[in-house]
């Protein structure tokens, strides 16, 4: 039983429809996605325009870390770098997302404030742009 209300809760977060809001405009992304390592990602789901960042010296995908009062991103861990953002919603149990590095976000709807990092962003990723009305 615990386990289907557990699916439940997830449905209703996953339903919730924020995704089109989020991801203004695709451009391009990584083709075919990517399966992101979750191991210290202690939340739910994995909310469309989280920002997504790589080990390269592993080539292992990984949410932005949050920070622990959850109202922002940590640092960039060193030795990783930026490759995107998430396009769909999905639950942390299965991580496979999209991955948009080309287009437009919706800055104010994405699930945590950028402003500390949108400077290293743009120089990752000069064709991913924030923006909102």
């Amino acid at each position: 039983m615990g386990a289907t209300a557990n699916l439940a809760s997830e449905m209703e977060i996953l339903n919730a429809g924020m995704d089109s809001v989020v991801i203004r405009h695709y451009v391009a992304g990584i083709i075919g996605g990517r399966t992101l390592d979750v191991s210290n990602y202690n939340l739910p789901v994995i909310k469309a325009g989280h920002v997504v960042i790589r080990d390269p010296s592993t080539d292992t995908y990984k949410p932005m870390p949050v920070k622990s009062s959850g109202d922002g991103y940590e640092s960039l861990p060193g030795s990783h770098e930026y490759v995107g953002v998430v396009v769909c919603t999905k639950p942390t149990s299965e991580p496979l997302v999209g991955i948009m590095y080309s287009g437009e976000v919706n800055d104010l709807a994405s699930p945590y404030p950028i402003d500390d990092i949108k400077a290293a962003m743009k120089t990752a990723l000069p064709t991913l742009v924030f923006l909102h009305d």
